[in-house]
């Protein structure tokens, strides 16, 4: 079926308004603040935001992204992310329809996006993102009735096992935490939208990309690896690709 243009602005404009919340949550979860009050200010003169002022990408472009009272400049971060987070929602519409699938691939991804930039930020996976995410990964499962809410509990328990044994073997192994506790909570969210392969897919392609990404820039100086980035990578690639992934692999295996 061929999507409706009104459908996808209507939906872009919902992702918009997401993304303007993901927002204020990657600014404010990191630091413990509260996600109602106060309500936004100019991080610069400390000014109230008029609604006029925070309506999503438009008011950052009106504005010329600089604040109306102050002159100073406002973060191209904001605009940024919701028009990722719009483009996201449309590309969840355009490829899965007006669907309960539509809407939960929509919001895993505002979530993952979320967890990536906190954690590259601060090394820090705000337990509101994982353990909200369990939840709306939980409910979404059960339009696939008992066997789907099942299947979304194992891959769940699947997700924080499997993460929780490295961190115990990393730690026994090498005298520290190997793995970090948003990791672990991350992994079972996750698992609740692809299942325990699909945790297992993730797993493997979050420590390919960080193998291959993070490894050469650590070579010249010693960092912290923020495993919930590729993880979070791992996890889109495998909503949206896991099956076919899964079944070419199988396939490869068994030589057909």
């Amino acid at each position: 079926m061929p999507a409706d243009p009104f459908f996808a602005v209507a939906v872009g404009i919902v992702g918009l308004c997401f993304g303007s919340f993901l927002n204020v949550c990657i600014l404010r979860l990191p630091a413990d603040q509260s996600l109602l009050h106060p309500p936004s200010t100019c991080p610069r003169c400390g000014q109230r935001i008029a609604w006029h002022d925070n309506i999503p990408v438009a008011s950052w472009l009106a504005l010329r992204g600089k604040c109306r009272k102050c002159g100073n400049p406002i973060s191209l971060q904001y605009p940024l992310i919701e028009a990722l987070v719009a483009l996201l929602w449309v590309a969840a519409y355009l490829t899965w329809g007006l669907t309960v699938h539509a809407l939960a691939g929509a919001l895993f991804g505002t979530i993952l996006l979320g967890i990536g930039i906190t954690d590259a930020r601060h090394y820090l996976i705000p337990d509101e993102f994982t353990w909200g995410g369990l939840v709306i990964g939980l409910a979404a499962s059960l339009t696939g009735g008992w066997q789907g809410f099942l299947q979304a509990v194992i891959g769940a328990a699947a997700g924080f096992g499997l993460l929780y044994a490295v961190g115990v073997a990393g730690k026994w192994l090498f005298r520290e935490d190997a793995m970090g506790g948003g990791d672990i909570k991350m992994m079972a969210m996750v698992g609740s939208f692809v299942g325990w392969k699909g945790v297992l897919l993730t797993i493997f392609a979050g420590a390919l990309l960080g193998t291959l990404i993070f490894v050469p820039l650590s070579l010249r100086k010693k960092r912290l690896v923020p495993f919930g980035v590729f993880l979070a990578v791992g996890a889109a690639v495998t909503f949206v690709w896991g099956d076919a992934i899964i079944e070419w692999y199988r396939r490869f295996l068994s030589g057909g």
